[in-house]
């Protein structure tokens, strides 16, 4: 009768998860323009900044005003591949915005965020 020995798969197992990397992280917003709960004067450009180059098919923002309307923007991605620039045909009136971002990283993982910014 032959006996099961499962130190081989056991050593193996081992060496394969130390020897394996970190897990990607996931592409989160570093630096904003305007920054997330600021005020600032009326703008016509808006930047956004990530921690991993983005696909630009799949990435880009809106920005919505307080009654719920996106404002027209035309947004681009910058040769660096992780910051996003976006401009307004006229400068934000007065009053609250909110930019609802979305970037899938290079590594196909996709993440979506907002936050809220005053013009005076």
């Amino acid at each position: 009768m032959r006996y099961f020995n499962p130190a081989p798969f056991i050593a193996v197992a081992a060496v394969v998860a130390f020897a394996a990397g970190p897990a990607a992280a996931h592409a989160r917003l570093v630096s904003a323009t305007p920054a997330p709960d600021s005020t600032v004067a009326a703008t016509r450009t808006l930047t956004l900044t990530f921690s991993e180059r983005s696909v630009p098919a799949f990435s880009g923002f809106d920005v919505v005003n307080a009654a719920g309307e996106k404002i027209a923007i035309r947004t681009s991605v910058a040769e660096d591949g992780r910051t996003l620039t976006g401009a307004l045909a006229r400068p934000l009136a007065a009053g609250a915005y909110r930019v609802d971002w979305r970037i899938a990283s290079s590594d196909g993982h996709r993440m979506t965020g907002s936050y809220t910014f005053t013009v005076r």
